[in-house]
């Protein structure tokens, strides 16, 4: 499979955090060209402030793989992640992260900083983004519409 379909398997993750009410971001975990992992935003449900698609997708790879090294990975999130979610992803030793829609409120992959490319690290990662770019950017433009439409009309 390529990148532009394994993020849509990410921007179908996205979508079931949608119907949650919560902020549509998806991601998907990539071994051996399977995928082994699926996640989605709880942030909203679980009211916690790690409830980010990919430190979910992160544990499950850890629990799947007994190991907290994800080596071998790749790591397809529907959004640019946060400090917080670059910051696991190193820690995880992912070697390769492909997102969708830029961040520029908290981006740490290029909009931001990008971590990522900080030499200091002892670990390095592959960055591609924009992969659908437009469609991951549509889902939260129009999930943040409807949210303030919907808040509007109930004053």
């Amino acid at each position: 499979m390529t990148d532009e379909e394994y993020m849509d398997l990410a921007i179908k993750e996205a979508l079931k955090a949608e119907q949650l009410g919560e902020v549509p971001i998806g991601a998907v975990l990539v071994y051996e060209n399977k995928v082994v992992a699926r996640a989605y935003n709880l942030r909203e449900t679980r009211q916690t402030t790690a409830s980010h698609a990919e430190m979910y997708l992160i544990e499950e790879g850890n629990k799947l793989f007994n190991s907290w090294r994800l080596e071998g990975c790749t790591l397809y999130v529907t959004l640019e992640p946060c400090q917080m979610c670059a910051g696991a992803i190193l820690q995880a030793r992912i070697p390769r992260v492909v997102f969708g829609a830029y961040d520029p409120k908290a981006g740490c992959a290029g909009s931001i900083i990008n971590i990522f490319e900080d030499q200091r690290f002892n670990h390095q990662v592959d960055l591609v983004g924009g992969v659908r770019e437009e469609e991951c950017s549509a889902l939260l433009t129009d999930f943040f519409r409807r949210l303030r439409a919907s808040r509007k009309g109930k004053k």
